[in-house]
C-alpha cells in the first residue's frame, strides 16, 4: 500500500508564522491521525540533502530554552544569507562566467563562516529542532509525496525530482494563481520565484489539488495552455476546502486592552482580516466609508492584519486619516486569541479583494455567526452562495449603500439568512484532501497503464 507524504518544511523550521499557508499546513497535519484510516499518512521535511519524518511539527517545552532560541534565529539569519546569496548570484559577473560564480560562492562561504560554526557547535550540543524533532526517513517507491508547504523554494527541486526518478509520485497543492493571472499586485522577485515554481511544478507534478474549485479550474486552463491539450490531460486535478477553526488561541492569553475596548463599545464595527498589501484592496475599502461617513454613518472600520508590501502610501493614509483612531482602526499584530474577540464581537465581515484562492477568513467569520459582504468573486460565491452580500469593485458607493442598509435596517443585505449556511471543520478537510489525493492517484495510475496498453 503507497504511503502518502506530506511535506511541511517551511512551518517546521519557521512555526512562529501565522499566515494562511502555514495555518492550513498545521491544521492538516494535527489531523492527519484522526481520517487517514487505513493510509499510512506520513508528515515530512527537506533538510540538508535528505527526507526526515517529523515527529512534532511545532516545538513544545524544548524549544523555549535560551540556546534553543538562539538556534532558531541563527538559522533563520542563515537562510536569509543565502537568499541574498542567491540574488547577488543572478548579477554581473556571476552570471556570466563559471570562475566568477564560484570565487563568490566562495568568498560568500568564508563571510558566512562564523554563523555556520555558531549553528554546528548548537547543534552537537543537541539544540537543533531536526535532532529533537524528526528523523531520517526513507521514500518508497509508490509513496506519493504530496507539496503541502509553501513549496516554491529551489533548494528542494532537486531532492523532489531525485524521488521522482525513484518512483515516487509528486502531487502539488495550489493556493492560487495569482502570481500567474494577477502580476501586478506582487513586487518583480516574489513574481519570479512564483513563476519559476509553477513553471518547475507543471512538469514534475502527476496531479494537482487546490483548495477550491475555482482555483482548480485555473490550473487546468493554466496548464493546458503551457503544454497542450494532450499533455495536460495526462495529468488530474482535484480540490478540497478548508476548515475553520482558530488552532493557536491560548485560553490563558487576553486580546490587548485598545482591542477589547473598540469591541466593548457597542459600536458596529466592521472587520477586515487579511495582510495589507495591494491585492487585498484596503484603499477600495476606506473610499466605501468615507462616502458611508459623509451620508452620516456611525459604523466603525477596523482593519486586521500584518503589513506587506506595496502598501507605504496606503498605511500612511491610514494613520493620517481624520478618523483614525474615532471611527478608524488598525491593528497590526493580532493573535487567535484576538482574532476570536473580533469575529465574535463585530458586526459583518468586509472582504474587498481584487482575488483569492480561498478567503480563509470568509469560512473563519461566518462559522462563528458573523456574516460577510466581500467583492463579488466566483470563489466567494463558491463559499458563501446566497448567504453572503456581494459588491462590484468598480464603484465603492456600492459597499457604502450596504453599510448603510444594514445600519439604517439592522437586517444583513443577503438573499439568504447566515442560520442556514453550515462549512466543514479541518478533520473533514484533511478528510477531502486526502481522498482527493487517493482517488486522483488511482485515476493517474489507471490513465498512464491505458496510455502504454
Amino acid at each position: 500500500m503507497s504511503r502518502l507524504l506530506f511535506e511541511c518544511t517551511n512551518v517546521f523550521r519557521s512555526p512562529g508564522v501565522n499566515s494562511g499557508i502555514q495555518r492550513v499546513v498545521r491544521n492538516i497535519v494535527r489531523q492527519l491521525d484522526n481520517v487517514s484510516g487505513d493510509i499510512e499518512c506520513v508528515p515530512v521535511l527537506f533538510a540538508h540533502n535528505r527526507l526526515y519524518r517529523v515527529r512534532q511539527l511545532l516545538p513544545g517545552d524544548e524549544g523555549k530554552t535560551l540556546p534553543a532560541r538562539a538556534y532558531a534565529w541563527l538559522e533563520r539569519l542563515n537562510q536569509a544569507f543565502w537568499r541574498l546569496h542567491g540574488r547577488y548570484e543572478q548579477h554581473w559577473p556571476m552570471c556570466r562566467w563559471h570562475n566568477a560564480r564560484r570565487v563568490f560562492f566562495v568568498l560568500w562561504r568564508l563571510l558566512g563562516l562564523p554563523l555556520a560554526v555558531a549553528m554546528r557547535v548548537l547543534r552537537l550540543l543537541g539544540y537543533d529542532p531536526l535532532q529533537q524533532r524528526a528523523e531520517p526517513f526513507e521514500a518508497q517507491p509508490g509513496d506519493q509525496l504530496v507539496l503541502l508547504d509553501s513549496s516554491w523554494h529551489a533548494q528542494h527541486f532537486a531532492q523532489i525530482e531525485g524521488l521522482k526518478r525513484r518512483g515516487v509520485g509528486v502531487i502539488a497543492v495550489i493556493y492560487d494563481l495569482i502570481p500567474v493571472v494577477r502580476p501586478e499586485f506582487f513586487e518583480e522577485r516574489l513574481r519570479g520565484v512564483f513563476n519559476m515554481w509553477f513553471d518547475w511544478v507543471v512538469h514534475q507534478a502527476d496531479g494537482y489539488m487546490s483548495i477550491s474549485q475555482s482555483v482548480s479550474e485555473q490550473v487546468s486552463d493554466e496548464i493546458t495552455r503551457r503544454l497542450g491539450r494532450d499533455a495536460a490531460a495526462e495529468r488530474w486535478y482535484g480540490y478540497f476546502h478548508l476548515g475553520s477553526e482558530l488552532d493557536l488561541r491560548d485560553e490563558a492569553g487576553t486580546p490587548t486592552a485598545d482591542l477589547i475596548d473598540l469591541f466593548d463599545s457597542n459600536r458596529q464595527v466592521f472587520l477586515a482580516v487579511s495582510t495589507i498589501e495591494p491585492r487585498k484592496n484596503h484603499a477600495y475599502l476606506l473610499d466605501a466609508f468615507e462616502l458611508a461617513w459623509a451620508e452620516g454613518s456611525q459604523a466603525c472600520l477596523c482593519i486586521v492584519g500584518r503589513v506587506g508590501w506595496k502598501c507605504e502610501a496606503l498605511i500612511k493614509r491610514i494613520r493620517d486619516h481624520a478618523e483614525f483612531g474615532r471611527r478608524l482602526f488598525m491593528f497590526n499584530d493580532v493573535d487567535d486569541n484576538g482574532l476570536e474577540l473580533a469575529y465574535s464581537k463585530a458586526a459583518a465581515l468586509v472582504f474587498s479583494s481584487h482575488a483569492e484562492g480561498f478567503g480563509l477568513p470568509l469560512v473563519e467569520a461566518m462559522q462563528r455567526g458573523l456574516p460577510a459582504m466581500g467583492s463579488d468573486l466566483p470563489v466567494f460565491r463558491e463559499i458563501g452562495g446566497e448567504y453572503m452580500a456581494y459588491f462590484g469593485l468598480e464603484r465603492p458607493a456600492d459597499l457604502a449603500e450596504l453599510v448603510r442598509r444594514f445600519e439604517v435596517s439592522g437586517q444583513f443585505p443577503a438573499a439568504r439568512a447566515l442560520s442556514g449556511w453550515s462549512w466543514i471543520d479541518w478533520r473533514e478537510s484533511a478528510g477531502q484532501l486526502i481522498e482527493g489525493v487517493e482517488a486522483g492517484s488511482a485515476a493517474g495510475r489507471a490513465g498512464q497503464h491505458a496510455r502504454s496498453a
